[in-house]
């Protein structure tokens, strides 16, 4: 097991906010697993883990949007903890992304919470819109995007510094069956975001594909995922180029010669 630092704590607490206004804004989406995973095992010194464990929770997410007031577990809090949880403890990646889970489900009801009392603000808004008070309606915003980016620091340091000593004494304390549950549910949980995804973006013309990546990956052995992600680019290509030349031999709507004449004449 490993412990936590006090600036190992304080870089992750400051990570957190510069996602969490990321995520509020969603403006660059650095807040995906696969970038907060890579970016926390950075911090703790063990990029190898971060990978890792981002993948798993990428895919784990991959389905998983907000859909009007609804929103998905927190992603930011789910590929922090689920490092932070493997590098400390000493658990696989899928022990560690069913552990994590409830941290993020703690900030999506935090960030629900802020959904609705923002919007006291909502009235004081359409008095700055109506006397056109720019300057009144930035600091505004900036002071809500504030308040959401400081809880995600406060949040996420209290969970990987504090917490860290009973984090390790819960996992220590967790009979083997138990342990064994969070893996099988850490392993599931990425078919479950992947086939989510597929599910709204699923074309019958791309079974072939999907065929042949499930046999590369499954009966050819392979020392890492590298030859998978050059055989789906050289996919991507191909059908890339075959949609742009389908497109270029479709027929083009042809005018009549009066319509030509027509035209010329101005009329």
């Amino acid at each position: 097991m490993h412990e936590i630092t006090l600036i190992q704590g304080i870089s992750l607490a400051a990570l957190v906010f510069i996602l969490g206004i990321d995520f509020w804004l969603e403006a660059l989406f650095l807040f995906r697993p696969i970038i907060v995973c890579t970016l926390t095992g950075a911090i703790l010194g063990d990029i190898h883990i971060g990978l890792i464990t981002g993948g798993l929770t990428e895919l784990a997410f991959a389905g998983l949007t907000p859909a009007g007031g609804v929103q998905p577990p927190n992603p930011i809090m789910a590929g922090v903890m689920t490092t932070v949880i493997a590098w400390s403890t000493g658990v696989d990646a899928k022990t560690a992304i069913g552990l994590g889970l409830p941290f993020s489900l703690l900030m999506q009801y935090v960030i629900l919470f802020f959904y609705s009392a923002f919007s006291l603000f909502m009235s004081k808004a359409d008095k700055c819109a109506q006397n056109a008070d720019t300057g009144a309606f930035a600091r505004m915003n900036l002071t809500t995007t504030l308040i959401v980016a400081f809880s995600y620091a406060i949040i996420a340091f209290l969970c990987t510094y504090l917490a860290q000593g009973a984090m390790q004494a819960l996992v220590k304390s967790m009979p083997a069956w138990l342990t064994h549950g969070f893996e099988v549910a850490g392993g599931i949980l990425p078919a479950v975001g992947f086939g989510l995804l597929l599910r709204v973006m699923f074309k019958a013309q791309y079974i072939p594909y999907l065929i042949a990546g499930f046999l590369f990956v499954c009966y050819i052995q392979v020392s890492n995922l590298l030859p998978v992600a050059v055989l789906g680019a050289g996919f991507a290509v191909y059908e890339f180029f075959n949609a742009k030349a389908k497109s270029q031999n479709q027929p083009q709507p042809q005018t009549n010669d009066n319509e030509k004449e027509d035209y010329s004449n101005g009329i």
